[in-house]
């Protein structure tokens, strides 16, 4: 089955990929991935997401969409321990694609240190169940660090939150 990411615009050092099947239909999938107040309650990945203004201020409305800002708290490794400390990540949407299931977001850091950008997408297999595809490029010089120094436990911490939506997806 041909894959529902969009080709990357660009080559990295590090590029974390993770696919899960999901016996939900994919209205269901796509609704719990984007409903980001939620994530507390199954992703050990991203423990808070919340859509706010360039300053960080949180704002009222929470629907996703391109340019809007996002303030992330992450758990590397993945963890639903919140006595656990977080790390906090400020990006960028660059795309919500209801009609292709598609979301992105970037990170906001000068692109000479560190370029990143993930793409989320869904898309239904021939047994009618939802694939959940999840990529990451990770380029500039700083790429070589979170490669060295987190690259492992990013990688599981990707495979938790698929596994995580999956589990909610499914009950």
């Amino acid at each position: 089955m041909p894959s529902n990411l969009p080709e990357p615009t660009y080559s990295g050092t590090l590029v974390v990929n993770v696919t899960v099947e999901i016996d939900a239909p994919i209205e269901k999938v796509w609704q719990i991935l984007l409903d980001f107040p939620k994530y507390r309650e199954w992703n050990p990945f991203v423990r808070s997401q919340v859509i706010t203004d360039e300053h960080k201020k949180p704002l009222e409305d929470q629907t996703p969409a391109a340019d809007k800002y996002l303030l992330m708290q992450v758990h590397i490794p993945p963890t639903m321990d919140d006595s656990v400390a977080t790390t906090a990540a400020f990006e960028q949407i660059t795309a919500v694609d209801a009609e292709h299931y598609r979301v992105a977001w970037k990170n906001l850091l000068p692109p000479w240190l560190v370029r990143a950008e993930r793409w989320q997408a869904l898309s239904t297999n021939e047994q009618g169940k939802t694939v959940y595809e999840t990529r990451e490029v990770f380029a500039g010089v700083g790429a070589y660090a979170i490669k060295l120094l987190l690259g492992k436990n990013l990688n599981k911490s990707f495979e938790a939150m698929a596994e995580g939506l999956k589990a909610h997806a499914e009950k």
